[in-house]
């Protein structure tokens, strides 16, 4: 490029402003070297902490090298969105409702727009901003969509640093944000990574219910109800499953548990707000949509990408367990027996093992 670095100084201020314009509570820019971070992504796949999440391990070390993935990239502009729908005591009624026998424990995240168009189209609009400005240059646009190390880029560019249940976390907002990224041709200069803040606390180590983090940094992803309830596409493994409670999509436990998400930040978007009462639904109310419905209903929403076959599955799980504080609740029992000759045998098979939890 032959813009002089005085300009791309101007340049990296402009598209900071920018992109608070577009909702973007922080922009930050990181160089793409992540050899660093090589290491521990090998030795991750190759314990096979990844689970069924072969597309990890599909392109080999290209995740960790974004020059590789698209040429000519020598800068990453990282953005941070916060999307908590923020209300006073947020944490102590997310808990609450866990100990709910009947309530649908969706994560919070999951609840309103899918955050990978929310966010992809800010991105592309900023990235058409800088051109506007500059011409012609190289850039890509990434938001959870493709083979790149996102959070060890966040943490280069000092959007926050990894806590030890692995989430980027930040002294000024907790974790509860999504980060995306445009790759770019433009040696914009860099902003300097932070320090870690997590010191002596375990809190997110020690209130995992599945133990699916292993020690700082380290989380088997097989055994965390965020991937038991998304990402697995087969039956939930019979051990785990009373260990999930009411959690029918993701877990936001570890997040609860952090005491940096005192300082978690309200959405400034509106694509974020609450849809179809997924903060206070129950799990009967949603086992007994049907696949028009769901599919209506989960329309522009992450959750429509499990389908409507481990959507049931997960509230079977969900409406077994219920049976610690419900046992025998004839609705229930009912709404799970209507369920019992499933087309699906995932759904047979999970609906079964719930109708066992409440005869037993």
């Amino acid at each position: 490029m032959s813009i002089q670095l005085p300009d791309l100084q101007e340049l990296t201020r402009a598209i900071k402003a920018w992109g608070r314009e577009l909702g973007f509570a922080d922009v930050r820019i990181a160089d793409v070297d992540l050899a660093h971070a090589e290491e521990g992504l090998t030795a991750w796949l190759a314990a096979g902490h990844h689970g069924e999440m072969d597309y990890m391990a599909s392109h080999g070390m290209k995740r960790a090298r974004p020059a590789e993935l698209v040429p000519g990239t020598v800068r990453a502009i990282v953005a941070r969105m916060d999307y908590l729908p923020l209300q006073e005591g947020w944490r102590e009624r997310e808990l609450a409702r866990q100990l709910e026998p009947g309530a649908a424990v969706v994560s919070m995240y999951a609840r309103g727009r899918d955050y990978h168009k929310v966010l992809r189209n800010r991105l592309a609009q900023l990235a058409e901003r800088v051109k506007g400005e500059i011409g012609e240059y190289g850039y890509r646009v990434f938001t959870d969509s493709a083979p790149v190390m996102e959070l060890p880029l966040a943490e280069k560019a000092g959007l926050g640093w990894r806590g030890k249940h692995t989430l980027l976390l930040s002294r000024d907002a907790g974790s509860t944000f999504f980060i995306g990224e445009i790759l770019v041709d433009l040696p914009l200069p860099v902003d300097a990574p932070t320090s870690s803040h997590c010191g002596a606390c375990s809190n997110c180590i020690d209130l995992c219910p599945t133990q699916a983090i292993l020690g700082p940094g380290r989380l088997d992803a097989r055994r965390c109800i965020s991937y038991l309830t998304i990402e697995l596409k087969g039956s939930i493994p019979v051990e785990l499953r009373g260990l999930i409670g009411n959690r029918i999509y993701g877990c936001d436990d570890c997040q609860l548990a952090c005491p940096w998400n005192k300082f978690a930040q309200r959405a400034t978007v509106p694509d974020f707000d609450e849809r179809n009462g997924l903060g206070d639904a129950s799990m009967l109310e949603l086992f007994a949509w049907e696949e028009e419905e769901f599919n209506r209903r989960m329309e522009g929403s992450p959750i429509r990408r499990i389908g409507h076959e481990r959507w049931l599955r997960n509230l079977a799980v969900g409406l077994g367990n219920a049976a610690q504080g419900r046992r025998g609740d004839p609705l229930i029992v009912a709404a799970l027996q209507a369920r019992a000759t499933h087309p699906s045998a995932l759904v047979r098979e999970h609906v079964e093992w719930a109708l066992l939890q409440h005869a037993s």
